[in-house]
């Protein structure tokens, strides 16, 4: 550890040892995580999945899953209110069941709420989905390609220029001084390309939650999550609620890493229990955790240096490609912004770009 000024001072926490708030229950066994709650009558809540990375969804028949035995509530996309494809939550809604078309592999396309797991199942193997199958590509660079498959048209923004494809969202630029006067100053110059695969959080505990949502819209929630207020109105403005009429409990959470940080089942949930009139219990399975939750984006990045004898950076000039999944974010524009963001630079140049796939 490095010695500094503050060295030699007595802290009253840092560097003792506290004991953790939680830390009884934890190791007693008493705290409950979100596959722990329960609440008498509810029911199993189960999704049926996309086996396709890519396809157009052309019919849904849930007739004769919704007319079997134990089986209270099915759900499609055409259950759920509408929203435009401009607004933010559209997106969010988007993942959490899928509308138009399947844009990944384990992609909601239809919900059931049964008086066990077993009819739940049962159910579920009677949904007819008639799926045309379409072309995709996993790798960034070849999403940016102009003859690549397109997941959304149109969405392509000012400033990404004409020569890639509508999968690229945004192209994002930083930068002061001019790199190549920099180059020609040093002594060295260096180029690599890096690939980074998609990595999942791999949290130990799987997405779970209990959700009771009467007629009158008011509703409760437990889950385990990162953000209970983000849960609340991201699964209000989906619904229609007034979030003052959802209320959120949060469990102990057995691990999230910025992967519990918005929703998966839980606006399902909540619409299984209002059309079934009783609580809904949704657990994802560990296949399900790694098919239908988000990891970390995969990249290509290409990095240029040049430097000095002595070690000094004279210039430096990076390529963020980040490929998101399905949807829009911004972890292209946030590579760019902070790639070289702890030097003190005089000539850089980063270029982020947010692609779909």
């Amino acid at each position: 550890m490095p010695k500094d000024e503050f060295t030699p001072r007595t802290f009253s926490v840092v560097g003792t040892r506290p004991l953790r708030p939680d830390g009884i229950d934890k190791v007693t066994g008493r705290a409950r995580y979100g596959a722990d709650i329960s609440a008498p009558g509810m029911l199993t809540g189960m999704v049926l999945r996309s086996p396709h990375a890519h396809a157009r969804i052309c019919s849904i028949d849930t007739s004769v899953a919704a007319a079997m035995p134990g089986v209270k509530a099915v759900i499609t996309r055409a259950d759920f209110p509408v929203h435009p494809e401009n607004n933010g939550t559209a997106d969010v809604l988007d993942n959490c069941m899928a509308d138009k078309k399947a844009l990944y592999d384990g992609h909601a396309v239809a919900a059931v709420a049964a008086s066990s797991r077993r009819a739940a199942l049962d159910a579920l193997a009677t949904i007819k989905v008639v799926y045309e199958v379409l072309p995709h590509v996993l790798d960034v660079d070849e999403a940016m390609k102009l003859d690549a498959p397109i997941l959304h048209k149109g969405r392509k923004q000012e400033g990404v220029p004409a020569d890639v494809s509508d999968n690229v969202l945004t192209r994002t630029e930083y930068g002061h001084g001019d790199p190549e006067i920099g180059f020609q100053m040093a002594d060295l110059v260096i180029e690599r390309q890096f690939k980074t695969a998609a990595t999942h959080q791999g949290y130990i505990e799987p997405h779970s939650c209990l959700a009771t949502l009467g007629s009158d819209g008011q509703g409760d929630l437990w889950v385990c999550t990162q953000g209970h207020y983000m849960a609340r109105n991201t699964c209000a403005e989906i619904l229609g609620l007034d979030s003052g009429c959802l209320r959120v409990t949060p469990s102990e959470i057995g691990g999230g890493f910025g992967g519990k940080t918005t929703v998966f089942l839980e606006p399902t949930a909540l619409l299984l229990s209002q059309k079934s009139g009783r609580p809904v219990k949704m657990t994802m399975t560990r296949e399900e955790v790694f098919r239908a939750s988000g990891p970390t984006a995969s990249t290509s990045i290409d990095i240029k240096i040049g430097m000095t004898k002595d070690g000094t950076i004279t210039a430096a000039k990076g390529d963020y490609r980040y490929q998101n999944g399905a949807y829009e974010a911004m972890n292209g524009t946030l590579g760019a912004m902070t790639g070289f963001a702890p030097y003190d630079l005089d000539h850089v140049k980063t270029v982020g770009w947010d692609v779909v796939t």
